[in-house]
């Protein structure tokens, strides 16, 4: 019997940086399944999350080639909670499904050291079976408010409303196996990443 790929999720607030510990687990023989693409996946014409989508939000949230005009559909959810969780109602089930079968497919497939699923709403979203170990990738709100007025020109009262929006930091610590900090150099960061996967190793030495 083949060995057990060790599964990683990797969550984490707006601006925490998770993408840059993604990488570095990549540069280290990690295999990414990015949620974000399988989401942009599933919304494609005449799927059936698209055909729900249209159900439920009407056609005022297409565009003129038939894809979904994500800013519109944004506009709507984000407006209204009970939008937002009739949205996630119909995509988060069909992502957790289509991610299923992406990590069979690798795990078929073997020859990489680990598996990443790198995802926003890895817990809320319940996708938490997926992954053999949650790490939570963490930095300070003032260094999220600074990270992000350069990156994407967000006012701090805007990354401050949207980090309140999300689940906040601790009650992710609880489901975290790792927890790495990011708010400092990125030597640090590369040298937590490095130790929790040195531990990984030691975790799943031949498999389970």
């Amino acid at each position: 019997m083949a060995a057990h790929i060790p599964v990683i999720g990797i969550t984490g607030g707006i601006g925490s940086g998770k993408s840059t510990v993604t990488q570095m687990l990549e540069e280290l023989g990690a295999v990414v399944i990015d949620a974000d693409k399988v989401g942009h996946q599933i919304y494609l014409p005449d799927l059936p999350a698209w055909r729900e989508i249209v159900a439920a939000f009407g056609a005022a949230v297409l565009n003129p080639d038939r894809t979904i005009n994500r800013q519109a559909l944004g506009k709507i959810v984000f407006a209204d909670p009970e939008a937002l969780r009739m949205l996630n109602r119909i995509v988060h089930p069909k992502m957790f499904n289509r991610m299923t079968e992406l990590i069979a497919e690798l795990h078929a497939r073997g020859g990489m050291k680990a598996i990443v699923v790198e995802a926003a709403v890895l817990i809320e979203a319940n996708w938490m079976p997926l992954v053999d170990q949650v790490w939570v990738v963490v930095a300070s709100e003032a260094v999220v408010v600074d990270r992000l007025a350069k990156q994407r020109h967000l006012a701090p009262e805007q990354v401050r409303t949207r980090i309140a929006a999300q689940l906040s930091n601790d009650e992710r610590r609880k489901h975290a196996h790792v927890v790495i900090r990011n708010d400092g150099s990125l030597e640090e960061v590369r040298d937590a990443v490095q130790q929790a996967w040195d531990g990984l190793a030691q975790s799943h030495p031949h498999g389970r």
